[in-house]
C-alpha cells in the first residue's frame, strides 16, 4: 500500500549504500526512519536512529544484545547506524528538511 509514509521509507530505503544489507523483513523499520526525516530531519542523530531500530526490535517481540541505550554501545556497534543515518539526511536535504 502506497502512502506518503512507505514512500518516504522507499526513498530512505534507496539512500542507504547498495553494500549495506539492511536486516529481513525491514518495511516497518524504514517507516519508523521515514518518520525521523519528516519530525527530525538532519537534526536526525545516530541514537535517533538507534532508538528507532530498539522499537523495530521490541515490536518484532525479539531480543538483541544491542537492545540498550545508545551511550551504552561500544564504538563499532554505534557506527553500524552510520549509512542510514545518512540515508534519513539525504532524504532530508532532497526535501528540505534542515529542521
Amino acid at each position: 500500500m502506497s502512502n506518503y509514509l512507505s514512500d518516504l521509507a522507499a526513498r530512505v530505503r534507496a539512500a542507504v549504500p547498495s553494500e549495506i544489507e539492511p536486516p529481513a523483513d525491514t518495511d516497518d523499520l524504514f517507516v519508523l526512519y521515514a518518520i525521523l526525516v519528516r519530525a527530525k530531519g538532519t537534526k536526525t542523530s545516530l541514537s535517533d536512529v538507534h532508538d528507532a531500530w530498539s522499537g523495530w526490535i521490541i515490536q518484532k517481540g525479539m531480543q538483541h544484545k544491542s537492545l540498550v541505550p545508545f551511550d551504552q554501545l561500544d564504538a563499532r556497534t554505534k557506527s553500524e547506524d552510520d549509512p542510514y543515518l545518512a540515508a534519513i539526511h539525504k532524504v532530508a536535504r532532497d526535501l528540505g528538511k534542515n529542521t
